[in-house]
């Protein structure tokens, strides 16, 4: 086997965006030994042996809409210090090759092209690039802005769904890391059910609903009542003016009020209001206040506040995800992959509690070593 035959490609949607970009970067880095993978629980020892490709062997490209190049995107995440300083200029022909395979996304205003021909378009995008590096397989992976749901009278695909077709008639694994609609959409319902792919949630884990899914069993466990939980997003960049929409906002709560109803068995009173504040740039702070009884009625009251860089926190995601979907497909897995569960908001089945999604993973990590 060539060395060609066995390198991996992903193909990010939004791939000018924050969070390709810094995961981008972020591959070149690691991969020439420039920095340590933290965040990647690919890179532990559970998944050692695995069959993971590595990240040497990947080779990036994607759709946008934008035009800014990667490197200058880098750049301006770096004078953000959302990326090191220093490391656009030290990882920019990696970022450079990268924007090569950069492809015109849509539809932007005045596309007449209709669904069909979209998603036939992208397919051939996705195609070619896998063709052209002779890969192995591509994973595709949205990680653009959130969109608005559609709604019920919506005669056209939302973008996110055309993109997810797209990669379905490609032959590649996918994963959605927002909470647009995707794959699930009722349109789609048969290219889903008949695909030979592996394909994996919805809306990326890596703040406020990842410290849901550890708190939200301890109650339980605890035989805690929960009362009431609410929340507060302050949050700015692409993604805070995305979600600036109430139809937009709206989706992405969804998915974080699963994980209360799932693990609590119901969806307790309290709602989450996310506020778009420009000035916090790529970071985000959450806040919860929950309400619970203690022992002979005690009312008593749980604060959690979280901060952090929103990119920095999904790109290691990012990439495990990338990796663990190509050697799924690898492996002759296909469908949904519940065993991911562990980096969504919204998964394909199993369990909520975020200790048991991570021993389903480290599970599957076993079952892939073993399909060796």
């Amino acid at each position: 086997m060539t060395a060609y035959a066995v390198r991996t490609g992903i193909w990010f949607i939004g791939a000018r965006g924050s969070v390709a970009t810094t995961a981008t970067a972020g591959c070149a880095a690691i991969a020439a030994g420039l920095h340590p993978p933290t965040g990647m629980v690919t890179e532990t020892p559970p998944f050692s042996g695995a069959g993971l490709p590595p990240l040497t062997s990947l080779v990036l490209g994607g759709h946008d809409t934008v035009d800014c190049p990667l490197p200058k995107r880098a750049e301006a995440l770096a004078a953000a210090g959302v990326l090191p300083h220093g490391l656009p200029s030290a990882v920019r022909a990696e970022l450079a090759a990268a924007d090569e395979e950069i492809r015109p996304g849509g539809p932007l205003p005045g596309d007449t092209r209709t669904d069909e021909e979209l998603i036939t378009a992208f397919a051939v995008d996705i195609a070619d690039f896998t063709h052209r590096h002779r890969l192995a397989r591509t994973v595709v992976i949205n990680v653009a802005s959130t969109e608005p749901a559609p709604g019920e009278d919506d005669s056209r695909l939302p973008a996110s769904s055309l993109y997810a077709a797209a990669a379905l008639r490609a032959g590649c694994a996918y994963a959605n890391f927002t909470p647009s609609t995707g794959l699930r959409s009722a349109r789609l319902r048969r290219a889903v059910e008949s695909c030979a792919v592996p394909y994996a949630g919805r809306d990326g884990k890596t703040g406020q609903t990842l410290l849901r899914s550890v708190l939200a069993p301890m109650f339980v466990q605890r035989a805690l009542p929960v009362r009431a939980w609410s929340g507060t997003n302050l949050l700015g960049g692409g993604d805070g003016a995305a979600l600036a929409d109430p139809a937009a906002a709206a989706a992405k709560n969804a998915g974080k009020e699963r994980v209360l109803a799932d693990t609590l068995g119901a969806a307790p009173e309290g709602e989450v209001h996310i506020d778009d504040v420009p000035a916090m740039g790529d970071w985000k702070t959450a806040w919860d206040h929950i309400a619970f009884d203690g022992f002979l009625g005690s009312r008593m009251i749980l604060q959690t506040i979280w901060q952090g860089c929103d990119s920095a926190l999904a790109a290691p995601l990012v990439l495990d995800l990338a990796r663990l979907l190509a050697r799924s497909h690898e492996a002759g897995l296909k469908g949904p992959r519940p065993e991911l569960g562990f980096y969504f908001k919204d998964p394909d089945g199993g369990p909520a509690a975020l200790a048991e999604q991570y021993a389903a993973l480290t599970a599957f990590a076993e079952r892939l070593r073993a399909a060796r």
